[in-house]
């Protein structure tokens, strides 16, 4: 698995935002992982990013289809690649 830094906000301290890309490693894998550091550096935060490649893991998300994007313990994607503008405003939701 990869992980990457801490969420710091200048207004509410330091806090934790989790970010998890399910699947087998395949290129739309590569992809949504790639969107989400995108959209992280976008609103100029940093975030954990984790690939989750074990079966076992990403059963307990109950998910039909990979890839999947996971925020803070919410799916909010599967079974396709969201958009750089989706990605966005779900990590801007999460960190309201």
């Amino acid at each position: 698995m990869k992980t990457e830094g801490m969420v710091i906000w200048p207004d509410r301290g330091v806090g934790m935002l989790s970010i998890k890309v399910l699947g087998p490693g395949c290129a739309n894998c590569v992809k949504v992982a790639q969107l989400a550091q995108q959209a992280v550096n976008s609103l100029s935060v940093e975030a954990q990013i984790e690939k989750v490649t074990e079966m076992p893991e990403i059963i307990k998300y109950r998910i039909l289809a990979t890839p999947a994007l996971v925020i803070n313990e919410k799916v909010v994607c599967a079974g396709r690649i969201p958009t750089t503008a989706e990605v966005t405003t779900w990590l801007a939701n999460a960190l309201a």
